[in-house]
């Protein structure tokens, strides 16, 4: 059961989405739209860049917030009813997490997948936003 403080901490991780360096590395990874693993990986390892700047912000956040939940600090029912952008991003590179895992020695967000994993309505709506990502590159692609 979700406590006031709960319903605090969602509001500030709201809070924090709307930095505005927050704001544009979340625009960043959304409208990042790597063809290939390679330019994927090319953004990953070029770390003086802004947009690596930004994936990694954007990336971490959701990281932080995940874990957050994953240890106990937020209630999981109340953040996954709250909270779907980390899902967009996880669908979105789906294509790539074997092989970011097997370049980068661990999972592609980590924390979003252990989220996906342990709770089944986080694991439904990230299938469902998963069919949505494949049907967008299907029609993309004819």
């Amino acid at each position: 059961m979700a406590t006031p403080q709960d319903a605090e901490l969602i509001l500030k991780l709201y809070e924090i989405r709307t930095e505005p360096v927050l704001r544009e590395a979340r625009k960043f990874v959304g409208s990042f739209n790597p063809a290939t693993f390679d330019e994927l990986a090319a953004l990953q390892r070029d770390g003086g860049s802004q947009n690596n700047a930004y994936w990694r912000q954007a990336l971490s956040y959701w990281d932080m917030a995940g874990a957050m939940v994953m240890r106990g600090a937020i209630d999981s029912d109340l953040f996954l009813d709250c909270n779907g952008e980390n899902l967009f991003y996880y669908a979105k590179f789906s294509p790539f997490h074997q092989q970011y895992r097997e370049t980068f020695g661990q999972p592609f967000m980590r924390q979003t997948a252990a989220l996906i994993e342990k709770f089944p309505a986080y694991k439904a709506r990230y299938e469902a936003a998963l069919a949505r990502m494949e049907a967008g590159r299907k029609r993309a692609a004819s």
